[in-house]
């Protein structure tokens, strides 16, 4: 039988846990039912699907979705007590669940990609680059018109990008988001001939409309955002299903979910995984 864990010392390393056994298919009766809340990106694109399913196979718990979408909506699922687990991007809002005494055991498990758009007559020369702060150098020295886009993630990384590129970006080529909302911020750019940066998933899944913008940048490990898994406090919610939501965070960490993600042909898009591993193990 397999059994699923991790322990985090200097590094991220596969030891047992209790209560999480492969069992039979032939043999195994349902362990119970794991309530889950999930960003909207992975139910999107199929990948949660499919990790539920291999999931459910390898264990006999049944996961079931509660909640699917934006972050906000998300984590109110867990301060309510409707989910056992919580997976999304890591921020402000996951620390205060955690500082707050809704979750426990929060720890990333997979990371999705953020990429530079903009016009195809790419004023900065930015087209292939697989470094955001060197992309970042050349747009401020063409005085290019970049949009800060107004969301939390993606200033984020932007921030850190421009901190290493020694930019600290002002000007009249530095534009406030203006945008309707965030499925309209390409479009903003595009009608001032500027660059944004966006999540790639929204962009290949046409959540985004682009027009005559591009991607011209991406496959930059320093503009991945990670995912978070958080599990509900049993000191809170002492009827959680606890036992399954510990058995589901160490499979998310495990061998096989991650490989999963580096090797996966229906993880891909456009040639780059859509997830990436937190850690890949022989």
């Amino acid at each position: 039988m397999k059994c699923y864990g991790l322990i985090v010392l200097s590094a991220v390393i596969l030891t047992g846990c209790a209560g999480c056994q492969s069992l039979n298919s032939h043999s195994a009766t349902r362990r119970g039912v794991v309530r889950v809340a999930v960003i909207g990106g992975m139910t999107m694109t199929g990948l949660w699907q499919e990790i539920s399913q291999m999931f459910e196979e390898e264990t006999g718990y049944s996961v079931e979705v509660v909640a699917t979408g934006q972050r906000e909506g998300l984590a109110e699922t867990l301060r309510e007590g409707k989910v056992d687990l919580l997976t999304m991007h890591s921020g402000d809002i996951t620390t205060d669940l955690v500082a707050d005494g809704y979750g426990i055991n929060m720890q990333p498990w997979t990371r999705n990609e953020l990429v530079i758009v903009g016009p195809s007559n790419d004023p900065a020369k930015i087209r292939g680059l697989h470094d955001g702060s060197e992309a970042f150098r050349r747009i401020a020295a063409h005085r290019a018109n970049f949009v800060d886009f107004l969301d939390i993630g993606t200033r984020e990384v932007c921030h850190k990008l421009w901190d290493k590129a020694g930019i600290r970006p002002q000007g009249d080529w530095f534009l406030k988001d203006e945008s309707a909302d965030h499925l309209e911020i390409v479009n903003f750019a595009a009608r001032n001939n500027a660059y944004v940066v966006v999540g790639r998933m929204p962009v290949l899944f046409g959540k985004i409309e682009m027009k005559e913008m591009e991607i011209l940048v991406e496959n930059d490990p320093a503009m991945r955002r990670p995912y978070i898994v958080i599990e509900a406090n049993p000191e809170r919610f002492p009827k959680a299903n606890i036992r399954g939501a510990r058995c589901l965070s160490d499979f998310l960490l495990s061998n096989q979910v991650q490989n999963f993600l580096a090797q996966s042909a229906s993880n891909r898009r456009g040639g780059l995984p859509l997830f990436y591993p937190v850690v890949v193990r022989p």
